[in-house]
């Protein structure tokens, strides 16, 4: 189930600020070098514009104090999402590929009082949190997505949701496929959520056009058969649409 987000303002004019550095950036390196070449670049720049659809805190550049304190419009529509789920008595996993967004979803989840089990690359005792998840000690299990991909057996699940849509859906899949381990009889929902008219948006239609650019994008390197045509390139790139707010 795809879960459309709306950027607030500030993230909208951080967003063009950054995406109109990030265009020409590229287009300088292209013209240097070729689209092959450039690959590196390109998917560096595709980060920072992904960093920005979900908090502005993760981007590294100055932002005013007005920009920080307006948030995020993904964090804000998650908490509503988690307070309805929740409130349902669902059991949810929850996976973003920055460790730092889930350090941030934390915080606003601690504010609240909700109890949580967490998993990242970092985490020694994975012990732990596993089984006060599957034993129903807490409802949500948030997880990184590279921690989260082999391994793990979480049936206690019937909810999973990705807050930062992932461009290789194998890797989605495989983390989504936590919740469905041998043993699983309920069926599990699935939700994903993208930003409205931003680059999420764009390389969730292209990753359904090329599987190997997802691979690519994913890796943060090249594969063999990657190649970001022109036309890719400028549809990531392309300005966000007019807001009708």
């Amino acid at each position: 189930i795809i879960h459309w987000v709306e950027l607030n303002e500030a993230q909208r004019d951080v967003y063009e600020t950054m995406r109109l550095a990030m265009d020409k950036k590229v287009r300088d390196e292209i013209a240097r070098s070729g689209v092959a070449r450039s690959q590196i670049i390109i998917l560096d720049a595709l980060l920072k514009l992904r960093q920005v659809c979900c908090d502005l805190r993760l981007v590294n550049m100055p932002l005013t104090a007005k920009a920080l304190r307006s948030g995020s419009g993904k964090l804000i529509s998650l908490m509503e999402m988690l307070e309805e789920l929740l409130g349902e008595g669902r059991r949810i996993l929850l996976f973003s590929q920055f460790t730092s967004m889930l350090a941030l979803i934390e915080q606003e989840l601690q504010q609240r009082g909700l109890g949580y089990s967490l998993l990242t690359g970092d985490t020694t005792d994975r012990r732990t949190p596993v089984r006060d998840f599957q034993g129903g000690k807490v409802p949500l299990f948030l997880i990184s997505l590279k921690a989260g991909g082999t391994g793990l057996n979480l049936t206690a699940a019937d909810t999973v949701i990705h807050f930062d849509p992932w461009w290789n859906p194998a890797v989605e899949n495989q983390a989504t496929d936590r919740a469905y381990r041998i043993g699983q009889n309920n069926p599990v929902f699935v939700y994903k959520l993208i930003a409205k008219g931003t680059v999420e948006e764009k390389i969730q239609a292209l990753q359904q056009e090329k599987a190997a650019l997802a691979g690519a994008v994913l890796e943060g390197g090249t594969t063999g058969g990657f190649k970001l045509e022109q036309s890719d390139i400028e549809a990531l790139f392309a300005p966000l649409p007019v807001s009708k707010g």
